[in-house]
């Protein structure tokens, strides 16, 4: 199927495919033809992008249409060589739908690239030449990516979780750990959930900060290549505000924020930071949820997901003045 879908919107000839295990939540592929150029090929599940029952397949398919389109214009258009952009089918069009449930985006094949180790930036002038490439993209004119919403996904589906705690899970082997590590901390994740609202109002109010934003310009999606810094997986792009992008960075270095406002003329909004901040956690806690409260098996990506839920779903610990607990109370 990728190779005749290769062949028919790139009019690109596979001599041989290469499953790649990387990444978390797409599926890639190396794809080399007979004269040995070399691309990147990705495979998206709808189903996986769902943000609750009310969604569909077409709009998920719409929404990534949109944030690559945008990604394609910032290098075109808007001359963002940073930017590693999808590249068009014929009838430039970016996302090929496969099936109802599966799409096909190509990305150019970049060699002798390295993402940084463990996840993390390895100084902070790495950090401060991603806040550089981000002044640029805040700052570009080119089509525009899907508003965000402000919404948590699968929020329905993670309130249900909280009310049935006291229902078994054993649709898989992390279930019952997951419920009972959800009843110990369902209050104080309540109160998070609440604390997001308010500022996501307050946050809504500010729409004129909008601007055209990665989503996750973290290490794992920041690459070294001989020419410079580059940024992949473009299928977050959002409209919104630029604390979406500057969050993360400011966790390990504060200073990034002055700098930014001393290179754009924006103040940081601490409520946009904060919204963010959160934002993320309980998105990682919907996804670790929902997903241990389905079937599942004991896989390595299972035990991932785990290690990663117990990290997320512990409230009072990552949000300490949100939720102080008194001398001697448990946590």
């Amino acid at each position: 199927m990728l190779s005749d879908a290769l062949s028919d919107g790139w009019g690109f000839r596979p001599a041989w495919l290469s499953y790649q295990a990387v990444g978390f939540g797409s599926d890639h592929w190396l794809a080399v033809d007979s004269g040995g150029l070399k691309l990147f090929v990705t495979v998206d599940d709808l189903n996986e992008k769902l943000r609750d029952d009310a969604d569909t397949t077409s709009a998920v398919f719409g929404r990534l249409d949109q944030a690559f389109a945008s990604a394609l214009s910032l290098r075109r258009d808007a001359g963002l060589d940073f930017v590693v952009a999808p590249l068009p089918a014929t009838g430039g069009r970016v996302l090929r739908r496969l099936t109802d449930r599966y799409t096909l985006v190509v990305h150019p094949y970049l060699a002798d690239c390295q993402s940084c180790q463990d996840g993390e930036f390895e100084s902070s002038a790495d950090r401060h030449a991603v806040l550089a490439l981000l002044v640029r993209l805040h700052s570009a004119k080119a089509t525009r990516p899907p508003a965000d919403n402000f919404e948590i996904p699968g929020r329905a589906a993670l309130l249900a979780a909280m009310r049935s705690t006291g229902e078994p899970w054993q649709a898989g082997p992390f279930g019952t750990r997951s419920r009972d590590l959800l009843a110990r901390h369902a209050a104080d994740l309540g109160v998070l959930l609440d604390a997001f609202d308010e500022l996501a109002g307050r946050v809504r109010t500010k729409g004129g900060r909008m601007v055209i934003t990665h989503g996750e310009p973290d290490a794992a999606n920041v690459l070294k290549t001989p020419a410079g810094l580059v940024f992949v997986d473009w299928e977050s792009a959002l409209l919104a505000p630029p604390e979406r992008d500057l969050w993360a960075l400011a966790e390990s270095d504060p200073g990034v924020l002055d700098a930014y406002s001393a290179a754009t003329g924006t103040a940081i909004d601490t409520d946009a930071l904060a919204l963010y901040r959160m934002w993320y956690d309980l998105a990682e806690i919907s996804l670790y949820l929902r997903w241990f409260r389905s079937s599942h098996d004991d896989t390595a990506d299972a035990a991932e997901g785990w290690q990663n839920l117990q990290y997320f779903l512990r409230p009072a610990q990552r949000w300490p003045d949100l939720l102080a607990r008194p001398a001697g109370g448990s946590t």
